[in-house]
Parts: structure tokens; C-alpha cells; sequence
């Protein structure tokens, strides 16, 4: 338990910290998954909505990760990291295999 007023106040900043945090993970989360089932989708029925809806939640999905990192919920390389999941994941959906 807190001693003094200061350590209190930190309690609470503390507190408002994590909730954001896992609110902006808790999203990021749900987006990744919905680009990854969007590319399944896209790769076993090929066609022009398929891959507008690709690349809509992939737009929306790197939005989150440059808004967490922004910030500071993720660090830089990992939201880099994430965006190059993403993005290979895609590129694998939509390029044709020759």
C-alpha cells in the first residue's frame, strides 16, 4: 500500500497506463487476426472484393500498430516487425505463385 501522496498519484497513473495499453493491444490483436482470415479468404476464393478487403484491413491494421507505437505502447522494432508479418502474409495471399 502507498505511504505518501506521490506514491498514490503513481498508483493511478499506473493503473490509467495499463488499461490503455491493453486496450490498443486488445485491438491490434483483433485487426492482425481479421488481416490473417481476410488473406485466407483471399487465397481460396480469388477476386476483386476478396482483395479490397485485404488490403482494407491491412491498412487498418498498420494504422494501429503506428498509433501504438506512437504512443508507446509498442516499441518501434516491435511494431516494425508486426507490420512485416503483416505485410509478407499479404504479399503471399495476393502475388501469384509461379
Amino acid at each position: 500500500m502507498a505511504n505518501n501522496k506521490s506514491a498514490k498519484k503513481r498508483i493511478g497513473i499506473v493503473e490509467r497506463n495499463r488499461l490503455r495499453n491493453r486496450i490498443y493491444k486488445s485491438s491490434l490483436r483483433t485487426l492482425m487476426k481479421r488481416c490473417f482470415t481476410a488473406c485466407d479468404a483471399y487465397s481460396m476464393t480469388p477476386g476483386d472484393e476478396a482483395k479490397a478487403l485485404v488490403q482494407v484491413s491491412l491498412r487498418e491494421a498498420f494504422s494501429k500498430i503506428d498509433k501504438a507505437v506512437k504512443v508507446g505502447v509498442l516499441h518501434r522494432n516491435n511494431g516494425a516487425n508486426q507490420k512485416s508479418r503483416l505485410s509478407c502474409a499479404v504479399r503471399k495471399a495476393i502475388e501469384p505463385t509461379s
